[in-house]
This record gives C-alpha cells, sequence and structure tokens, in this order.
C-alpha cells in the first residue's frame, strides 16, 4: 500500500452520513464522501465527490477514479432512500431504485474497495441497514432492501474474515434527520406516538449511529463480524432475536 488511506463514506454530505464522516474526521482520520449532492460543510480532511449512486455508469466509474488515487481500508455504504409505500402503491421504479442504492452501489463499491481492504490486514465495512428491516407498515420496498442488506453483510462477513476484513451492520429506528422531523414534527400525534414507542423516550440523534459505526471501524475491533447493532432507544425489544 503505498497511497493514502481512507474512509470511505457514502450519503456523507448530511445526515446520518455525515455524521459518522464528522466522528472519523475528529478521530483523525481521512474521508472520501460520495454523494449526489455537494456537502454544505468543510473539513481539511474531508475529500467530497458528486455522483448518482443509482446509476452503474456513474458508481463504477466513481469507484474506481477514488481507489486509482486512495487506499480505501474502511468503507461505510450509507447512502440511502426511503421510497414509502404499501404493497398497493409501491411501483416497481420505487423497486428498481432503492435496489440500485441499497444493493448495486454498495456491491460495486465494495468490489472496487477490496485488494486495499484485503492488503490492510485490517479492512473494516460498515453497512447502514434499518429497524424497518425486521416490518414497517408503508415501507414494502424499503424494508425489503434493508433486510437483504442485513443479508449481505452476514454473508460478505463469512466470506472476507479470512482476509482480516470485518463487515457489520449498524440499524438505526427514529432518528432525528432533516428528514424525519419534516415528516414528524414536534408536538405532531404521530411524533407522539413513536415517543410512547420508545423505551428511553427519546428520539435518537445521528451520533447516536456515529458512535455505533465507529465501534465497528475501529482497527483494534477484529473479532466482532456479522452483526447488526440496532440504534433505535430500545424499539426492538420482543421484536429483534436474540
Amino acid at each position: 500500500m503505498s497511497k493514502q488511506e481512507v474512509t470511505l463514506v457514502t450519503g456523507a454530505s448530511a445526515g446520518i452520513g455525515r455524521a459518522i464522516a464528522e466522528a472519523l474526521l475528529a478521530a483523525g482520520r481521512q474521508v472520501v464522501n460520495i454523494d449526489h449532492a455537494a456537502p454544505a460543510w468543510s473539513h481539511p480532511k474531508l475529500l467530497s465527490f458528486q455522483a448518482d449512486l443509482t446509476r452503474e455508469d456513474q458508481t463504477r466509474a466513481l469507484a474506481q477514479q477514488v481507489t486509482a488515487q486512495y487506499d480505501v481500508t474502511a468503507l461505510v455504504n450509507n447512502a440511502g432512500a426511503t421510497r414509502p409505500g404499501s404493497i398497493d402503491t409501491a411501483t416497481v421504479a420505487d423497486l428498481d431504485y432503492v435496489v440500485a442504492l441499497h444493493f448495486q452501489a454498495n456491491l460495486l463499491l465494495t468490489q472496487a474497495a477490496l485488494p486495499t481492504l484485503r492488503a490492510c490486514g485490517r479492512g473494516r465495512i460498515v453497512n447502514i441497514a434499518s429497524r424497518a428491516a425486521l416490518g414497517k407498515p408503508e415501507r414494502v420496498v424499503y424494508s425489503a432492501t434493508k433486510a437483504g442488506l442485513i443479508g449481505m453483510t452476514r454473508t460478505l462477513a463469512m466470506e472476507l474474515g479470512g482476509d482480516g476484513i470485518t463487515v457489520n451492520a449498524v440499524a438505526p429506528g427514529p432518528i432525528a434527520t432533516k428528514l424525519f422531523r419534516h415528516s414528524n414534527p414536534d408536538g405532531a400525534p404521530q411524533t407522539q406516538r413513536i415517543l410512547d414507542s420508545i423505551v428511553v423516550k427519546r428520539i435518537g440523534t445521528p451520533e447516536d449511529v456515529a458512535r455505533a459505526a465507529l465501534f465497528f471501524l475501529s482497527p483494534d475491533n477484529g473479532f466482532v463480524t456479522g452483526q447488526v447493532l440496532y440504534v433505535c432507544g430500545g424499539t426492538t425489544l420482543g421484536v429483534a432475536p436474540v
């Protein structure tokens, strides 16, 4: 390995991805962000590239560019989209979009990063899943792809463990992102119902998710792999398997 080591985070321009990137930067890591929009924030060790990660051609081209310039020793597949809808209203276009973003992009970026993930002997992959993988009304295509991402995580952990690469997933519950606040404003009845379902009686923050991701990304944390950590304030209790 001869190039600068970086952690690649998708969707780090805002929300959970930004919190993860900022936590990594605070720890002294160099971060590469790939997102469809440029970030409205900056840091001396943050490098940002724009691409539509649902487009195979753009994803392949940018993955090749980044891996040619940098040694990717950790990867956070965070970029995602909800595409709300029930089985009565979901469309094939919705399904194609989230499959491209949650599966295709993750697959292409992981494949592109594999040479340096293997070469460093301590590669780390973190996939951002969702509590919705356990089931969530009006999220049929979203929950299906997030559940599939957990399956991908477990399979990759089995395939790559011998190379010193760990692969884990973080599955957030209700998190106070801009998108969440837009759909669930303070004081709204549906927001109160969500709060009532949370054991710790507060909405999570992007920083809550970032702390979980950093646990899995630590170079010293090489004996935990194939796991799913629900960052959900206890909303999965009685639902998620032990």
